[in-house]
């Protein structure tokens, strides 16, 4: 077997191993010489990963090979049945950046019932989404507003600011919700968009106190 073949089938192998280090090198080999033939199996192995800094090291490797190839794939990935497939795909796609896959990001996604799938959808949607339909992917990211916890909330707001003045309609109608979560959600992210440097915790306490005397963020 030529030396070539033996190197593919010695990275392939590690992909595989029980040792997450041996896997970490192996993605790292694999995305120092790209090879079409590493495409499959690095998407295949992002779907079960269970360690971040593989699957970050995956991910990478994967930016490394050409979006013709890999952005297919990936977007193939997103009607996945397990749930780690699709976020992994959605953050590869947000890493390659290639505005082609934007129509794959569909409502369903940004609005998938697992949190980490929504997040990474969140993300992608920010970075792939063309000017002309910012407005429209504001109005679906605010139908998330004051959904789980404090992280969750920070990754939307983060998404939300990252499209800028053209979230504001959109938010300030979010400050009148009847759900107090979301009327406290919309109040910090249109806070931070105006002082980005308060901080997510600074500007959530306030929103909670706004809410609390039955106020709105005009009235903050």
């Amino acid at each position: 077997m030529p030396k070539e073949d033996t190197n593919t089938v010695r990275a392939l192998q590690g992909l595989a191993n029980s040792n997450s280090s041996v896997r970490l090198r192996a993605a790292l080999a694999v995305g120092t010489t790209p090879d079409p033939r590493f495409v499959d199996k690095l998407i295949e192995r992002c779907a079960t990963e269970p360690d971040f800094s593989v699957r970050e090291m995956l991910t990478w490797a994967l930016t490394r090979h050409s979006s013709l190839l890999t952005v297919p794939k990936l977007i193939g990935e997103l009607r996945s049945e397990r749930a780690q497939a699709r976020s992994q795909a959605l953050h590869t796609l947000s890493k390659i950046g290639d505005r082609h896959a934007w129509p794959a990001i569909t409502r369903a996604l940004l609005t998938d019932a697992d949190d980490e799938v929504a997040r990474s959808a969140w993300r992608a949607a920010v970075v792939l989404v063309p000017e002309a339909e910012e407005p429209e992917l504001a109005g679906v990211l605010a139908t998330q507003l004051g959904r789980g916890e404090r992280e969750m909330q920070l990754s939307l707001s983060r998404a939300l600011i990252a499209l800028g003045e053209v979230i504001m309609p959109t938010v300030r109608a979010a400050t009148a919700d009847l759900d107090p979560r979301v009327r406290q959600h919309a109040i910090a992210t249109e806070r931070l968009l105006r002082n980005p440097d308060a901080g997510f915790e600074f500007a959530i306490e306030e929103a909670k106190r706004i809410v609390a005397l039955g106020g709105t963020s005009q009235e903050g």
